[in-house]
């Protein structure tokens, strides 16, 4: 049972799907998840198949877009991770305002760059019980210089500089393409261009403001303040997006109850389809039996 609906996060609109599972009877009162996606990410990519299987397993679920991108309002394609955990904080309110869920049992679910943005809003946030974070980040400085040879990190550093200056005398950021922050894999890159084929409106431009907020932000940082909450880290072992390292730091970082569990010999993609998707939605699922 899939319903469209909006809330606002600092006065944007921002647009979600709540997703209930079948056969709930009046005032009853189950948990609820907020799905979070990642890296310029659309509500209709991947998530809806993990809101499904998360429903179905009887849970009330909600997936939405980040300010600025897909249905919701807000600047265009600005994507700075503090605002997004924001608006992931917003969206957990008004989750538990929903008729049928239980305000006392909020979870969170997060993939990749959303892996780091549930880890950092589980870190501060008291509401959030029970978090899995898939192939997700726990220092973006560390993950945006993995991703590039020495001579171009510097290079980088220089042109974040340079948009640094400009921001200052201009008060804009100048926009690139994704590639340009993100620096993508063989592996990524073809993916991705499938995916445009599909969902054309996921093509965006981001400021290279993004790339300064992205590596200000470490949620290694507050992973150790989820405990005495529950938070496990799924990654793919043969991650060349997000190294497999990036979970296993958060998850020596943070307190128990935690769980870390790395799928052999897969790719940063495969966690989104079967058959990896179904082996990530058991996983995550017994997770939140446990402690939601």
């Amino acid at each position: 049972m899939a319903k469209e609906v909006a809330f606002y996060s600092s006065g944007h609109k921002l647009a979600g799907i709540i997703y209930k599972p079948r056969g709930m009877k009046s005032g009853e009162k189950r948990p609820g998840i907020v799905i979070c996606h990642g890296f310029t990410g659309i509500k209709e990519l991947y998530l809806p198949d993990v809101a499904k299987h998360l429903s179905s397993a009887g849970y009330v679920c909600l997936i939405f877009d980040y300010r600025g991108f897909g249905e919701s309002e807000g600047p265009r394609w600005r994507l700075i991770p503090t605002e997004q955990v924001e608006d992931i904080r917003n969206a957990l309110t008004f989750l538990s305002l929903q008729n049928g869920v239980d305000a006392e049992r909020l979870g969170l679910y997060g993939t990749s760059f959303g892996g780091a943005n549930v880890s950092y809003t589980a870190g501060i946030d008291e509401r959030v019980r029970c978090t899995v974070s898939t192939v997700g980040i726990g220092n973006g400085e560390r993950w945006m210089k993995s991703l590039r040879q020495l001579w171009e990190w510097n290079e980088f550093l220089k042109t974040l500089a340079e948009d640094r200056k400009n921001r200052v005398m201009t008060g804009k950021s100048r926009y690139v393409e994704p590639y340009e922050i993100m620096v993508p894999d063989p592996g990524t890159l073809a993916t991705h261009v499938e995916i445009l084929k599909q969902f054309p409106e996921r093509k965006c431009e981001l400021p290279l403001e993004t790339g300064e907020a992205v590596m200000d932000f470490k949620p290694e940082e507050v992973v150790d303040r989820v405990s005495p909450r529950a938070i496990m880290f799924i990654h793919a072992g043969d991650d060349a997006l997000v190294p497999v390292e990036e979970s296993r730091i958060l998850y020596s970082l943070a307190g128990e109850p935690k769980r870390l569990h790395v799928i052999p010999d897969v790719a940063h993609h495969a966690v989104y389809v079967n058959p990896v998707l179904k082996e990530v939605m058991k996983a995550a699922t017994k997770w939140y039996e446990a402690h939601l």
